[in-house]
């Protein structure tokens, strides 16, 4: 494997868009290559211009894209790179969304509405993606959108290894914050070596966005350390509600644990108090400074996509990196 690797290293190209270029940088460091240079313009009336400064024929392109606001200008900047990789002769395009963008918008809940994470799926394949790369989907069936394949990685493993080393597992109950995360939370449960569950009820008005009605918790978390797990916190609501209904029955300190770390505004004041005591999140999303908070930690995803897209680029095994499990 070793030799295939420095054989064909000159063919893996590593392309950034600008919505989040410390992630590509940290990726390329850990893949010992460079992101390759390109340049990236705007023109007068938001029309974007990229082109890259080395050629790309026949390289086996991983172009890297955050999906931060202004949301729909980054998704527009990744199609037009892969459209460029395209035209430039690359033979193997892959789209590395570690935030898949409108993942939210995955069904219609009533009539005449869009399903826009397959429209995202389509403008992908459309534009010349022949693969896919991202991090934990706000569902799973997202992946059978994309008529391609899709490595669907978790940052659950990473995520649960340091709640296990600052927090210990004696004492912990792994909490979901609405019913429909119960699945996932089950996962931690195994992680954290067959942690108690509990979940919050909680009801929604489906006609007003990002408001939530927290009610009452299902299961024992009184005096204990509870792990609220959520896939994204946007502006914090749930989340927050959930740390009240939480503490209002007898939990001890409450860790909230997320991979994508939207934090629209006030998320940020939220969270810092919520009475949570820390934050944990991954920087699959930039998190800058105004949104940061004491409590916060944020950990390096850059780590498990290295490794998927060298396991890629290699042609080994992707489900290697979760134990067989993924």
């Amino acid at each position: 494997m070793t030799s295939n690797w420095t054989d064909n290293q000159k063919n893996l190209m590593l392309f950034s868009g600008r919505a989040h270029p410390e992630l590509a940088e940290q990726v390329a460091k850990e893949l010992d290559i460079q992101v390759t240079p390109q340049t990236a313009t705007d023109f007068a009336n938001g029309e974007i211009f990229v082109r890259f400064e080395e050629s790309v024929r026949g390289s086996d392109a991983f172009v890297l894209q955050s999906h931060p606001a202004p949301l729909n200008t980054w998704v527009m900047e990744q199609l037009i790179m892969i459209d460029a990789l395209k035209r430039g002769s690359a033979k193997r395009i892959t789209a590395v969304l570690p935030f898949y963008p409108y993942a939210r918008q995955d069904k219609k809940h009533r009539g005449r509405e869009p399903i826009s994470a397959r429209l995202i799926a389509d403008l992908l394949k459309t534009a010349g993606a022949d693969r896919i790369i991202t991090v934990d989907l706000h569902t799973d069936q997202i992946q059978g959108f994309f008529d391609g394949p899709v490595d669907h990685m978790h940052a659950l493993g990473q995520l649960a290894q340091y709640v296990r080393e600052n927090y210990g597992t004696d004492n912990i109950c792994v909490v979901s914050p609405d019913a429909g995360r119960v699945k996932v939370a089950e996962k931690w449960a195994d992680e954290l070596d067959g942690a108690p569950l509990a979940f919050v009820h909680k009801t929604r008005d489906p006609l007003v966005p990002n408001q939530v009605k927290s009610n009452r918790v299902v299961g024992d978390v009184k005096g204990r350390t509870c792990v609220l797990i959520d896939d994204m916190i946007d502006t914090g609501g749930t989340i927050a509600g959930a740390v009240k209904v939480l503490k209002d029955s007898g939990a001890g300190d409450v860790i909230i644990a997320t991979t994508h770390g939207v934090f629209s505004h006030p998320a940020a004041e939220r969270l810092a108090n919520c009475g949570a005591k820390e934050v944990i999140a991954t920087n699959t999303l930039p998190i800058p400074e105004e949104k940061r908070f004491p409590t916060l930690t944020i950990l390096s995803i850059a780590p498990l996509l290295a490794r998927t897209i060298k396991e890629v680029f290699e042609n080994g095994s992707v489900t290697s990196l979760f134990n067989g499990s993924a």
